[in-house]
C-alpha cells in the first residue's frame, strides 16, 4: 500500500483541482455549514423564545434575550454571507461588487423583517390550530409539529434568497427537509396561513406561489414538468411550478405540476390525484373510481 500511495494521491489532487467545485480558499466548508446550522437554530429560537430555545426564558427577560442573542447572530451570520458573496463573485469572475457592504446590507434587512416573519408564522400556526382538530394548543404546535421548523425555515431562508444571497437558503432549507420531511425551496413564494397537516414527503419548488390560508397534507408534490429548450437543455430561468391560490386545500400525495398550472381559489384537489392543467376556482377534484382519471367537479357535486 505505502508504494501505492503516493499515486493514489497525486491522481486524487489532479482529479480535484480539475473539478468546479469547492477548494479550501473558498472559505466554505462542512464546518461552516455546521454553524449556519447553529445560527439557524438561534434564529428559530429568537422567533420563539422559550420554545426553540436551549434554556426556559421568563417574561421579564425576553428583551435581553433577544438583544443577545441577536447581537450573537448578527457577528456570525454577516461573515458566512460575506464569503458566499465572495465566493460567487469568484465563479462568476467579477471584479465589481462590494461584498462586504452587501454582506451587511442582507444581514440588516433579514434582521429588520424577524418581526413581520414571527408574525407571519402567527397566523401560520393558527391556521394549524383552526385546521387540526387534533391540536390542544398552540405551545403543542410549536413544539410538535414538524411543520413549524420547515416553514419557520423557510420563512428565514426566503428572506434571504429574495436578497440575492448564494448557496445560505439551501443549506437551511435542506436542513429542514433532512430533519422534517418537508422540502420546501427558498425561493418559493408562501402567503400567510398556511398549514401543512403531517407533512412527510412534502415537496414545493422554487418558483411555485401559494395564495393565503392554503392547507395541503402529506406527500403533496407542487414540482416541474422537465422544461428544455430546442437543444435539450434545462431552462433553470423559467416559470416551473404551479401557482395555488387562496383557500385550497390539497389532499394526501396529490401531484401538481407545470409553470403554467393555476389551482383557483377554494378548489380541492383530492389525493393521489395527478394535475397538469389548471383548475376552476371552486372546483373538487378527485380520481373517478375504477379508472384512475382525475375528474372535475363544481362545489356540491361530490
Amino acid at each position: 500500500m505505502n508504494t501505492e500511495l503516493p499515486e493514489v494521491v497525486n491522481r486524487m489532487e489532479k482529479n480535484i483541482l480539475l473539478s468546479n467545485t469547492l477548494q479550501q480558499n473558498d472559505g466554505l466548508d462542512l464546518a461552516g455549514r455546521n454553524e449556519i446550522y447553529e445560527i439557524l437554530d438561534d434564529l428559530l429560537a429568537a422567533l420563539f423564545p422559550g420554545c426553540y430555545s436551549r434554556e426556559k426564558i421568563k417574561t421579564h427577560e425576553i428583551n435581553f434575550f433577544l438583544s443577545d442573542i441577536l447581537r450573537h447572530i448578527s457577528f456570525k451570520l454577516v461573515k458566512h454571507i460575506r464569503e458566499v458573496y465572495k465566493y460567487r463573485c469568484r465563479k462568476d469572475n467579477c471584479t465589481t461588487c462590494n461584498c462586504d457592504e452587501r454582506a451587511i446590507k442582507a444581514l440588516t434587512s433579514l434582521i429588520e423583517s424577524l418581526v413581520s416573519i414571527r408574525e407571519t408564522l402567527m397566523e401560520d400556526l393558527q391556521a394549524a390550530y383552526d385546521g387540526d382538530p387534533a391540536a390542544r394548543y398552540i405551545d403543542e404546535i410549536i413544539l410538535s409539529y414538524p411543520f413549524v421548523e420547515a416553514i419557520a425555515t423557510h420563512r428565514i431562508a426566503h428572506q434571504l434568497y429574495k436578497l440575492d444571497v448564494p448557496i445560505i437558503p439551501r443549506i437551511m432549507s435542506e436542513r429542514a427537509h433532512s430533519r422534517t420531511g418537508i422540502d420546501i425551496h427558498p425561493g418559493a413564494q408562501i402567503g400567510p396561513r398556511f398549514f401543512i397537516d403531517h407533512g412527510t414527503g412534502v415537496v414545493i419548488g422554487e418558483t411555485c406561489r401559494i395564495g393565503r390560508n392554503v392547507k395541503i397534507y402529506q406527500g403533496v408534490t407542487l414540482g416541474a414538468m422537465s422544461v428544455v429548450d430546442k437543444e435539450g437543455n434545462l431552462l433553470k430561468e423559467k416559470k416551473r411550478h404551479p401557482d395555488i391560490e387562496d383557500d385550497v386545500v390539497i389532499y394526501a400525495n396529490a401531484t401538481i405540476l407545470g409553470g403554467n398550472t393555476v389551482i383557483g381559489k377554494g378548489a380541492v384537489i383530492g389525493g393521489n390525484t395527478w394535475i397538469t392543467r389548471s383548475v376552476p376556482p371552486g372546483a373538487k377534484i378527485y380520481n373517478k373510481a375504477g379508472n384512475g382519471n382525475s375528474k372535475t367537479f363544481a362545489v356540491g357535486d361530490m
